[in-house]
């Protein structure tokens, strides 16, 4: 059997959410599966070194211009040249015209709900619009084309079964996201030195992963934190990566404090083998957004130990389980209230780390990659009988 799946975006240098399940998917199906044929077609770009080829797996570089072009034209085309009998596509679309069985992957639609499509048109970037104007115009189309949609939560696939009329219908399953094993807690005082240092992280922090789209809930996370150094005059700082300072100025206008510039760390970017140190330096991961379809850095924050605290919304309670502090993300004192609880109350703060570390355990990457591959099986039966 061989199989071309689409990894796109794999080789830039600052991988999304999407990026890492389809990679991580690849370098586990090269440990599990030694005896089919695979073909990865990504872009060029820079982080070229990320993904090595065995003797079954074998990257194509195609170029083929923006990504809608790439998709739609490049990737089938190279698809049927290497005589796939599978295309498995990672990314929430796909080319709308193939002949080859076709996997899709949609982790979420949200694009597609007029609410939330308001809030993410309203204001997001000129690249995260188009690409969300992208997704809306191709995604039905794609649904129908597909063999088979899978998606990364229970919570997602009855938004989509909803969405697309799908109740029943065994073309749309579900398959959980892992978690990398580098993700535990770092006891080693030299790697947290060595992380500290090198990100000028302080003493004591939340740590926030927030970025410009708007269900990430960024302007609600900078009001809570606001609120709580209102409240208790303490020195904690709140860390959060690779964020515009002029859209964070915006925000910290919007909310009426601007001098909570000063109580904020920016890293730049983070390489994702330094994640584990800063999980486990700081006091609580706040992750309140608004929707998800998953929530990956959740489950990695979990897996580290952290106390966490996550929203009552869409897929989060179904994946950190009872082992996240829960909030109502639309409300801000929320979140403030549970950063109090949670550092004023060492029992429960303990208690919420050892659930997480139970509720990470049952999130793997090998798990995922072998129903992958036994919906490749499947899929590819069906269609030797046609």
């Amino acid at each position: 059997m061989k199989i071309g799946i689409e990894g796109q975006r794999l080789f830039r240098k600052k991988k999304h959410g999407m990026d890492m399940v389809a990679l991580e998917l690849i370098r586990n199906l090269q440990v599990i599966d030694t005896k089919n044929e695979y073909y990865i077609f990504v872009k060029p770009d820079e982080d070229n070194t990320v993904l090595k080829e065995t003797s079954n797996f074998k990257i194509i570089e195609l170029d083929g211009g923006p990504y809608p072009t790439w998709e739609q034209f490049a990737l089938p085309k190279a698809a049927k040249k290497y005589g796939c009998d599978i295309l498995h596509c990672t990314s929430n679309t796909a080319p709308i015209s193939t002949n080859i069985p076709l996997i899709t992957i949609l982790h979420d639609i949200i694009y597609m709900e007029s609410s939330y499509y308001k809030i993410l048109t309203g204001s997001a970037t000129p690249y995260q619009k188009f690409g969300n104007a992208y997704r809306k115009l191709i995604v039905p189309r794609v649904v129908k084309n597909s063999d088979k949609i899978v998606t990364v939560s229970h919570f997602e696939k009855n938004r989509i079964a909803e969405f697309f009329g799908m109740e029943g219908d065994e073309h749309l399953t579900a398959i959980y996201n892992g978690v990398s094993t580098h993700f535990k807690p770092i006891t080693d005082n030299n790697e947290l030195k060595r992380v500290k240092e090198k990100y000028h992280l302080p003493d004591n922090f939340f740590f926030f992963l927030g970025n410009t789209d708007p269900k990430k809930n960024t302007k609600g996370t900078l009001k809570a934190f606001s609120d709580f150094l209102k409240q208790s005059n303490s020195d904690y700082k709140l860390v959060m990566l690779d964020y515009d300072t002029n859209e964070l100025e915006k925000l910290l206008d919007e909310i009426g404090d601007k001098q909570l510039i000063n109580h904020i760390v920016l890293t730049g970017y983070v390489i994702n083998t330094d994640l584990p140190a800063i999980y486990s330096l700081c006091a609580i991961f706040l992750y309140p957004s608004l929707r998800e379809s998953f929530g990956i850095p959740m489950l990695e924050a979990m897996s580290c130990g952290v106390p966490v605290i996550t929203s009552n919304t869409s897929s989060m309670p179904e994946v950190s389980g009872n082992a996240a502090h829960i909030i109502d993300p639309y409300k801000p004192e929320e979140i403030t209230e549970g950063i109090i609880k949670i550092l004023s109350e060492k029992d429960y703060a303990e208690n919420l780390c050892e659930k997480s570390l139970e509720r990470s355990k049952l999130f793997s990457w090998e798990n995922m990659a072998k129903e992958y591959l036994k919906l490749y099986q499947l899929i590819h039966l069906e269609h030797s009988k046609k």
